[in-house]
């Protein structure tokens, strides 16, 4: 199973190191691009299922496709 966990940066080191103690646990800590990926993927998902379930409004493709 894999975990996603946000730790204030002042406690990072404490928690890798408890983390690297277990020898069930693996620790691969996360660039600062793919933690930005990695939100921007899950927003995105957020924004989706809110469309879905009517919540909120899609936009139009061909207004997206102009804006870029």
């Amino acid at each position: 199973m894999k975990f996603v966990v946000e730790v204030k940066e002042s406690k990072a080191a404490a928690l890798m190191a408890l983390l690297n103690d277990l020898p069930y646990v693996k620790t691969k800590p996360l660039t600062p691009y793919k933690a930005k990926v990695l939100e921007d993927v899950k927003e995105a998902v957020d924004e989706l299922n809110l469309v879905l379930a009517g919540k909120m409004k899609a936009r139009n493709a061909d207004d997206l496709l102009n804006e870029l």
